[in-house]
């Protein structure tokens, strides 16, 4: 199966590439942010937006879900990225009915994501008919109509399928699952089941709760702060400034990445003299150059030396009274990484024996550990016992529920966590729907539904015939382009609610819908007056968001606006929820989302606190773990050390710096020292040199894949190899360009995410010109 690349991606002659940097921010990330700033919503509005960002009563920043410190916010209180972020919704461009009348969407369809997302907001309502070549203009009544009626063609409510994205609020997360239950599925499949579902899995295994444990006063009170398979300097910049702070304050810093990732090798601050005059702080006492899927091995021998430490001088290295006190199964994992095999260590990290031995010492001497880690670590085959194995170092040291120490999973999108509290998951537990039924008047489904993989291998084979997606670029999103984009077009409706033009809008049903909708920087006037939504970030702080600007179009509706309108249309004027009265007034929203969703009592008065509120975490707050025996678990976990074969190469994707998850911001990857253009392979100077490939040289890239007695290949035309001083035998390259090379059927053990970041791959001369 081979992916060609759009035709406007292919220019090599821009493509330019120097050295990468050795440090992050500085001036340079200001000077580029103002440049985006203006150019894309002029002087007055980007102050106008920008002077509220993640400020009390202002707008939460629609890029990652890093919190900001409760009591200590800054007048500047953003990052570089997070101006491109707001930039790119509150632009001055626009894509209205007569751009769609001038381009034909098989044109559209050439054109590559930047192209695409560069054109402007949405304005209007828009239909793609059957056999039609363009979209046109369609009223709002008339889509919802549309929709209701394919969706009453099904044979069963779950021949359809409700995505969404990480930055939906909680507001319209929340009616968004209850319109889908209400219609009688549980097929609410969302970002988080390609990124962090196996942080999810792994944690509420052994501690009873999927989410982080710590808050940013316990990194700052941090002595250890481990940062494993994580680009902050990219993917969350305003973590950096609390890594310096914590630096001052005494904190050691590891980093474990197959990249030298320049924010966590020295800060330079914009917001301070020494970063702007000076050479910034230098974060990383440690950086471990492992391998791609080394990352267990590597906890498993740091747990080896730390049993061997507390056996050689019983007491001083394990915490007994937490062990025996809190958790179980702690002999049992002792036993296992006693007995471990370091030639396997070696080969599966490639890192020196010694340093393990200095980080093992850090371990055993931190009275006060975090360890934060991102898709580096979620998105391999063995994922989730990766992440079981970060659970038992901590537990082995009694780090969980203490202050200055716990698990620091970094999410993504702003509301990624968020939506999923709401009941954005195709498998929420009984007593949350029970509590909806109750509550509501209605039955819900009880069949577990589709997640992201699920949903595509249905639609694949034929078994769902409505698609919408609420936010994000599902067809850019995935794995195995040419499948997800066969599986959408297979269905009779895709429907798109989305602030921008994207891939998902020409990669479409028989008919297909893009609904406009607001965004997060403007604002929402309903009949009940000015709205505000809510949001939850990656330490689950929960807190108001509030756009200033006014809406790109007259013709736009909010998230909850259009859900509420469409869950009227589809089941009724009847129904026992009252969906106009939600759409007047989100307070009548969080209402019920106090007498439904754990921790939300009293939401209303709560999201009105200055910093809002934090929701109840037990093993953080009380050293109480929800599992079954209701203590923490130690956990056995067999070693995976990854074989690739000779002459093969471990590819992972990753972003650039002008990107944030789909969304393209420009061609600049600063750090990496990669500008023009996006089709490059990363690659170790040595491995080039024993493939026999030249720096500069154009090849495909294709992906090897063992399914049982079939291998699967996936090819990816037209990327230039970059020499690049990551780990060897490993490659690194952009997504989406790379999600063709991921099969569909390549998923994590348990949590089914996307193997993204362990693709077995050879490098070919470019097979076309």
């Amino acid at each position: 199966m081979t992916r060609k690349p759009p035709q406007d991606d292919i220019d090599e002659a821009a493509l330019e590439v120097g050295r990468p940097k050795d440090w992050a921010a500085g001036v340079t990330g200001v000077l580029v942010s103002a440049r985006r700033g203006v150019e894309q919503m002029g002087p007055t509005r980007a102050v106008r937006a920008l002077r509220v960002l993640n400020q009390r009563a202002g707008l939460d920043c629609p890029g990652c879900a890093w919190p900001e410190h409760p009591g200590h916010r800054k007048v500047v209180e953003f990052c570089e990225n997070g101006v491109k972020a707001v930039a790119e919704e509150a632009t001055r461009r626009r894509v209205d009915p007569e751009f769609f009348a001038t381009h034909p969407v098989a044109e559209l369809a050439e054109r590559t994501d930047y192209w695409l997302g560069q054109q402007g907001r949405l304005t209007h309502p828009m239909v793609l008919r059957p056999g039609a070549t363009h979209y046109e203009p369609i009223a709002w009544s008339e889509a919802f109509g549309l929709i209701a009626a394919e969706l009453g063609a099904l044979t069963s409510p779950d021949q359809a399928v409700f995505y969404t994205s990480g930055r939906t609020s909680n507001e319209a997360a929340f009616l968004y699952q209850l319109f889908a239950r209400a219609l009688g599925t549980n097929n609410l499949p969302d970002c988080s089941n390609m990124c962090h579902e196996s942080s999810g899995a792994a944690l509420t295994e052994t501690i009873g709760v999927g989410k982080g444990s710590v808050s940013v006063d316990d990194l700052l009170a941090a002595d250890l702060i481990m940062v494993v398979g994580q680009n902050p300097g990219t993917n969350h910049p305003r973590m950096l400034a609390t890594l310096e702070q914590a630096k001052r304050h005494g904190a050691r810093i590891v980093a474990v990445n197959p990249l030298p990732e320049a924010g966590l090798m020295r800060f330079k601050n914009p917001k301070t003299p020494r970063g702007v005059i000076g050479g910034g702080t230098p974060l990383a006492d440690e950086f471990c150059q492992i391998r791609l899927g080394g990352d267990q091995a590597f906890f498993q021998a740091l747990g080896h030396l730390l049993v061997a430490a507390e056996e050689a001088a019983p007491g001083t290295v394990a915490d007994r009274d937490f062990i025996d006190r809190h958790t179980e199964g702690y002999q049992e994992w002792a036993e296992h990484v006693g007995a471990l095999d370091w030639a396997e260590v070696d080969a599966a990290t490639g890192l020196p024996r010694e340093q393990i031995a200095r980080v093992g010492r850090m371990l055993a001497d931190s009275r006060r550990t975090v360890v934060c880690w991102a898709m580096g670590l979620t998105q391999h085959k063995h994922a989730v016992p990766t992440i079981r194995e970060v659970v038992n170092l901590l537990l082995v040291r009694g780090m969980i529920g203490k202050p200055g120490a716990g698990v620091c999973p970094v999410r993504g999108h702003s509301n990624v966590q968020g939506d999923r509290t709401m009941g954005i998951w195709e498998r929420m537990p009984e007593s949350f729907l029970s509590a909806l039924e109750t509550e509501f008047g209605i039955d819900v489904p009880r069949r577990i539904g589709y997640d992201t993989v699920e949903a595509l291998r249905a639609m694949r084979d034929g078994e769902v015939g409505v698609f919408v997606g609420m936010g994000g670029n599902f067809a850019a999103a995935t794995p195995d382009t040419e499948v997800v984009e066969r599986a959408l077009r297979s269905c009779s409706l895709t429907v798109q609610v989305s602030t921008k033009l994207n891939r998902s809008h020409v990669v479409h049903g028989r008919t297909a819908l893009i609904l406009p909708t607001l965004g997060r920087t403007e604002r929402d006037e309903r009949a009940g007056g000015e709205q505000f939504v809510t949001v939850e970030d990656s330490m689950s702080i929960v807190h108001t968001s509030r756009g200033t600007l006014p809406p790109a179009s007259p013709d736009l509706l909010s998230e909850v606006a259009i859900t509420c309108r469409l869950a009227r249309t589809v089941l009724g004027a009847d129904h026992p929820v009252p969906w106009e009265e939600f759409e007047r007034d989100y307070d009548r929203v969080r209402e019920r989302i106090a007498r439904v969703v754990p921790g939300c009592e009293d939401y209303n008065h709560k999201v009105r606190q200055p910093d809002g509120f934090v929701l109840p975490h037990p093993p953080r707050d009380a050293r109480q773990f929800p599992t079954e025996s209701g203590k923490a678990r130690f956990t056995v976990n067999p070693l995976h050390v990854p074989r690739v074969p000779a002459g093969r190469l471990l590819l992972q994707s990753l972003r650039s710096h002008d990107q944030y998850n789909t969304t393209i911001y420009g061609l600049a990857d600063r750090y990496r020292g990669v500008s023009g253009g996006r089709r490059v392979v990363l690659v170790n100077p040595d491995d080039l040199v024993e493939l026999g490939i030249a720096d500069g040289s154009t090849v495909d890239l294709v992906s090897e894949w063992e399914a049982g007695d079939a291998p699967v290949e996936r090819r990816a035309e037209r990327f230039r190899v970059v020499a690049y001083p990551t780990a060897r035998g490993c490659a690194a390259t952009y997504f989406p360009e790379a999600n063709a090379l991921v099969p569909l059927d390549a998923t994590a053990e348990v949590s089914n995410t996307p193997t993204s970041k362990s693709l077995v791959v050879r490098l070919e001369p470019a097979t076309t010109p």
